[in-house]
């Protein structure tokens, strides 16, 4: 598959551990590095800002894509190269889904968890094959790894999810398996 534009999904706040934005800024610069288009949920507090933030600095293409309802809560980012603000969260996702040739996981909250599952289920149900990169920075979803091996073990998935989902423990190693 040949990826030129990856969705990020993460936390509109930066968490407790500060190699969380570290993971987040060297993702942004990668991205743009390697010139593929950023999009994400247009934001610019957080986990969001910071990736944003970091392609955008290297040059990077950035598409922001935030509901309306999120406008004043998550800070719109203005420096973005593109911005799409829709009506709300469903057409967000179905936007970032479609504008996207992958989707890479950071650290984050239930709405990073939402994406995340949405993205799993549309694969699961062949709805689209592009790849799932989960950065789990300092073992960070750990606990998600272990869930999903006993959703396996127990036969509530209908394959198994090495191929579909891809745990990396830093950005570069994203990339590395990306190429």
């Amino acid at each position: 598959m040949n990826i030129k534009s990856v969705a990020v999904f993460c936390g509109s706040k930066n968490g407790n551990n500060p190699l969380f934005k570290k993971h987040a800024a060297e993702l942004g610069k990668l991205i743009a590095m390697l010139r593929l288009k950023l999009v994400y949920g247009g934001g610019n507090k957080g986990l969001m800002g910071t990736v944003a933030d970091a392609a955008l600095a290297y040059e990077g293409k950035v598409l922001g894509i935030i509901p309306e309802i999120l406008v004043g809560w998550e800070s719109q980012h203005k420096g973005l190269t593109e911005l799409s603000i829709v009506p709300d969260m469903h057409s967000r996702k179905k936007l970032i889904f479609e504008r996207s040739d992958a989707a890479i996981i950071l650290p984050g909250g239930f709405g990073t968890l939402d994406e995340l599952f949405e993205m799993l289920t549309w694969n699961q149900l062949k709805i689209h094959d592009k790849k799932i990169y989960i950065l789990n920075t300092d073992g960070f979803y750990n606990h998600l790894i272990s869930h999903i091996q006993q959703l396996e073990k127990e036969g509530f998935l209908y394959d198994a999810t090495n191929e579909r989902i891809i745990f990396c423990n830093t950005p570069i190693e994203i990339f590395n398996k990306i190429s």
